[in-house]
């Protein structure tokens, strides 16, 4: 990859788009050159409803990046997020030659193919072969088994698979706004990666990303990917909850939100009031804003029991000794870091992507632009060849473009 190339990632969330434009400097060094983003109204919970209406946001959001950029936009790294995500993990085996004989990178793919040749519904596509360790005969916990010399290898990989026609529908969007998609990216793994420390991934780590339809979780122990999951709630369901309960409008109750909302009633004084606009020209209202606290807490602490129980399910939960790592639009209401260390009883902080890139840094300081942050990052880093192993034996970076063409052809 030459200086002066770009990489843009497409983040698809369902209350905004946003696009990030970067490009490559000296010293494989990258900087942010245009930002654009748009409030979406065609994906819920992560999935496309309304194709024209996320045609639009994603054209919004790219020609605002592209003005800021002075470029235009050829194609995309977009993050894919939703309840019909799955994931499982997989064993494989080989022999390596006859006799002792050293592995190669050849040996390594072959047992990493072997791991992911598992029964796939037909109406399932997999995003990513993430290995989680390599075993060269009875030598276990090897990163990268290339170079050495043994028998028998065996490996064990974390599998991530989509529904596929939720997968057709965003590219089909992003086609239809005239861009190509170059790479379809888990937006966990995307988040993760723009603000995570490598110190954080060794120790053992869950990032939880709030976003507006979903929450995605990923857990990083000794390196590897470990488990990945989605649950279907997000900040979008406070809203919901606010509007309800509140008897309010929407877009009333995301501002009461976003500019009131507190996760703890015992953060709030309570003689604190607020005006809540009435519906239809009807009257307003006076409530305590300890009630509004109320309601926020309820759907938050839903969410973060749901994250614990995701976490319940991988057996080493309890050595996880960087925490979690809160991130996503959805845990900036004030308090969420606290209720979340409360419920997944383990230290918590709040992740902002910095550190990845220079230019436009103090706008992207935001947990809300962490995912795009993290789609940048990665395609950069694979281009210019400072990726992780465990990314590079992704089949995202060998066959998505070809998967890709063949889904385009076929719906076109």
């Amino acid at each position: 990859m030459a200086v002066g190339d770009m990489v843009v990632g497409l983040d698809l969330g369902t209350t905004k788009v946003c696009v990030v434009i970067a490009e490559v400097t000296a010293g494989d060094g990258r900087r942010v050159i245009g930002v654009g983003h748009t409030p979406s109204d065609g994906l819920r919970r992560g999935v496309v409803v309304d194709v024209q209406k996320t045609v639009q946001a994603i054209s919004k959001a790219i020609h605002e990046a592209e003005l800021m950029a002075g470029v235009n936009v050829r194609s995309v790294c977009t993050g894919i997020t939703g309840e019909h995500i799955n994931s499982l993990d997989s064993l494989g085996a080989i022999g390596v030659g006859g006799g002792i004989q050293e592995i190669t990178v050849a040996d390594r793919d072959r047992v990493i193919d072997a791991a992911r040749a598992v029964a796939i519904p037909f109406d399932r596509e997999v995003l990513h072969v993430m290995p989680q360790g390599f075993s060269v005969d009875d030598r276990r916990g090897i990163r990268d088994p290339v170079g050495m010399f043994g028998v028998r290898l065996e490996t064990k990989v974390h599998i991530v698979t989509a529904a596929v026609t939720s997968v057709r529908n965003i590219c089909k969007s992003v086609q239809r706004a005239d861009i190509e998609v170059s790479d379809v990216v888990l937006e966990s793994l995307a988040s993760s990666r723009a603000v995570l420390g490598e110190e954080e991934r060794e120790m053992g780590v869950c990032v939880v990303d709030v976003g507006g339809g979903t929450t995605d979780i990923a857990v990083f122990d000794q390196g590897s990917v470990r488990q990945t999951a989605v649950i279907g709630l997000g900040g979008q369901n406070v809203t919901s909850d606010i509007a309800i309960c509140l008897r309010t409008g929407w877009p009333q109750a995301e501002l009461i939100k976003c500019q009131h909302g507190v996760v703890r009633e015992d953060a709030v004084q309570p003689g604190d009031k607020l005006e809540i606009p009435g519906i239809s020209g009807r009257a307003p209202t006076s409530v305590g804003r300890t009630e509004l606290a109320a309601i926020i807490e309820a759907r938050m602490e839903e969410v973060f029991s749901l994250v614990l129980r995701e976490l319940h399910r991988y057996p080493r939960t309890q050595s996880l000794g960087a925490g979690v790592v809160l991130t996503g639009g959805g845990c900036l209401i004030e308090g969420a870091a606290e209720l979340a260390e409360q419920v997944l009883k383990m230290p918590v902080r709040v992740g902002v992507p910095t550190g990845c890139f220079s230019g436009l840094e103090d706008r992207l300081m935001d947990p809300a632009f962490s995912t795009a942050m993290g789609l940048v990052l990665m395609g950069v880093e694979e281009l210019t060849g400072s990726a992780r192993y465990d990314d590079l034996a992704n089949p995202r970076y060998e066959d998505v473009a070809g998967r890709m063409k063949g889904w385009i052809e076929a719906l076109f």
